[in-house]
């Protein structure tokens, strides 16, 4: 059964009303189980330094932890790659069988400037 589970920093910093809005999107997708890996998103921004956020609660469906270390990630919307970049995130490890929310951070030059970045989907490559 998927459970859901806040990385230390997250636990402590996060603010009641994201922590409720993370539950709800955790409830209304922990039964999707349609892939091994998939990313419910959560928000959109552009940041101080003009890099793009893309904050999305991670399930790992499958049974080995999952990490991103030198993983190749896209962010499409419509089909269209917006953002493309290779992270390594030692901080992130998603046991098996666990939803953790995080923030993938797309540098300046690793996406297309958009009007809106709404309605995108990650995807890992």
């Amino acid at each position: 059964m998927q459970q859901l589970q806040f990385e230390a920093s997250w636990d402590k910093a996060l603010a009641t009303e994201d922590r409720h809005s993370i539950e709800n999107i955790f409830h209304e997708t922990k039964h999707l189980n349609a892939t091994v890996i998939l990313f419910s998103p959560i928000r959109e921004a552009i940041n101080h330094k003009e890099e793009l956020l893309i904050t999305v609660l991670v399930h790992n469906f499958s049974d080995k932890n999952l990490q991103f270390n030198n993983t190749r990630i896209l962010y499409k919307i419509e089909g269209e790659v917006i953002a493309d970049h290779v992270f390594t995130l030692p901080a992130i490890m998603v046991p098996p069988n666990v939803s953790m929310p995080w923030t993938f951070i797309f540098p300046k030059d690793n996406y297309l400037l958009k009007r809106t970045y709404q309605n995108g989907r990650l995807e890992i490559q």
